[in-house]
């Protein structure tokens, strides 16, 4: 497996024409294949690191699996040799060569009796575009195990205000690379109970969601998943799926997530900055 932080030459150059050379720690992207018995199901670009998780949201947010009890193992090997790379900065001098990474693949092996997918099956994701979107919102409300709309919780305004804050706080490859999305969970209090960070919003999510999957977590009713970019389509799927009552971002949502967030009884909250946010749909979760 790879690093979630490299080390690149840059040429910075100043307001006043100066100029100096040196290395920068980048945030680390590399392709994960995801295979189900041996055959590949997916291919995602992610920083390295929970890629276990990673796979077990995204089967989770497909529909594939449930519960952990649906998966009989699930294991990071190695794929094929190809160009990524990473190191950890400060470990190794800059002279030297970076090791290649090979392990970017999670095989997962489904529980007896759980459906494989079909090779030429089209994922929730790829419709996110809006193309099939009654489609894509009617498939997610219907395969979805664990109901948004049943949930009872509540949540302050001012504990959701504070979120973005906490969520940055514990942002620690961000603060090396600033390049990096997060995705939080938190209980309807405001306490952190996960953070994880990825180059695609969506791979921080999955990883949130893959950990609650394997840690038997499932439903995550009575938390606040709080994104620190926009909220697509695709986001608010992968909370319905997983049961969150709430899903607030940074950013604004799309038609095409407000649309599900209602369908699917989630309350969606966007443009949660110095204490604004909007509240497009399940206003009565905020007190």
């Amino acid at each position: 497996m790879g690093l979630a932080v490299g080390r690149r030459a840059v040429l910075r150059l100043g307001p006043a024409g100066e100029s100096v050379r040196r290395t920068d720690s980048l945030a680390g992207e590399e392709p994960l294949e995801i295979r189900i018995g041996g055959r590949p199901l997916a291919v995602t670009m992610r920083t390295p690191g929970d890629d276990v998780d990673l796979a077990l949201g995204f089967l989770l947010s497909e529909g594939i699996i449930r519960t952990a009890g649906d998966v009989r193992t699930a294991r990071l090997c190695a794929g094929d040799s190809g160009p990524g790379r990473g190191v950890l900065a400060g470990t190794v001098d800059d002279d030297e060569p970076e090791p290649v990474s090979t392990y970017n693949v999670v095989d997962v092996t489904l529980a007896p009796g759980v459906p494989v997918p079909e090779p030429t099956r089209n994922f929730y994701a790829t419709s996110s575009c809006g193309i099939c979107g009654k489609a894509s919102i009617d498939a997610v409300r219907t395969a979805s195990a664990y109901p948004a709309g049943e949930d009872p919780v509540t949540v302050a305004t001012g504990t959701l205000a504070v979120l973005p804050d906490r969520l940055r706080q514990a942002q620690r490859v961000f603060d090396r690379t600033g390049g990096l999305h997060a995705a939080g969970l938190f209980s309807a209090a405001g306490e952190p109970v996960l953070v994880r960070e990825d180059v695609g919003r969506h791979n921080a999510v999955d990883k949130v969601v893959g950990w609650a999957v394997r840690e038997g977590r499932l439903p995550l009713r009575g938390h606040v998943l709080m994104v620190s970019g926009r909220a697509s389509f695709e986001l608010v799927q992968k909370a319905a799926m997983a049961g969150v009552p709430v899903l607030a971002a940074v950013s604004a949502p799309s038609t095409l997530a407000v649309d599900l967030a209602a369908e699917s009884g989630l309350t969606l909250v966007g443009f949660v900055r110095n204490g604004r946010m909007n509240v497009y749909t399940a206003q009565h979760r905020l007190t």
